[in-house]
């Protein structure tokens, strides 16, 4: 059976909308869903001027303008690549040899929690945020040298020394390997003010 290929135009326009409904996708991926081979894929983003994806994940990082307040950046589990303060995050963590058992090669599951849990707490828009409760699900089991990307997205919140609600979901790839859902405790000094969005705060 011979598999029909799309014309190039057709087939840069269904690779630009690939990427923009997931900026993490692999050339590796792309080839599997354009059924065309790696190089084409290459050419195809040049063509387009769509860099590769570390490149990608680079400039995304740069435009996350908002700082992490709750905890120091290198106690966040996993890159941060995009932070919106008080509603979402994301961040990476390559699974490495020492994250992993050395006999299966599976990561401790403690790791995957972790990165969530950073996050969770990391998007919070205060200097005092502290995980209360967490009901967690690991989907399935996650390899060495997978890389796990987590999406947090606060929910709810609740006074102003109150609580949040987190709601983290980390995919390998576009299959999702854990969920979990947060209550983050939050506390902080005079200078917040409730309801004053980052932009008005940043004059």
């Amino acid at each position: 059976m011979v598999i029909e290929r799309l014309p190039k135009p057709l087939r840069q326009q269904q690779l630009l909308k690939i990427i923009e409904e997931n900026p993490f996708v692999t050339d590796q991926e792309l080839t599997r869903q354009l059924k065309v081979s790696i190089q084409t894929i290459r050419l195809d983003r040049m063509e387009l001027g769509i860099p590769e994806l570390r490149e990608r994940m680079k400039q995304m990082a740069e435009r996350s303008l908002d700082q992490v307040r709750s905890l120091p950046l290198d106690e966040v589990i996993g890159e941060v690549i995009d932070l919106q303060l008080d509603k979402s995050g994301i961040s990476i963590f390559e699974i490495r040899e020492e994250h992993v058992f050395s006999r299966t090669g599976i990561a401790r599951g403690h790791h995957i929690f972790a990165q969530a849990n950073s996050l969770a707490v990391a998007v919070i828009n205060n200097e005092i945020a502290l995980t209360a409760s967490a009901d967690i699900r690991f989907v399935r089991s996650v390899q060495l040298g997978e890389k796990c990307i987590a999406k947090a997205y606060v929910r709810s919140m609740s006074g102003k020394k109150g609580k949040a609600k987190v709601e983290v979901f980390t995919y390998v790839g576009e299959e999702m390997v854990f969920q979990g859902n947060f209550l983050i405790y939050r506390s902080t000094g005079e200078e917040y003010s409730e309801g004053v969005s980052q932009h008005e705060n940043r004059d």
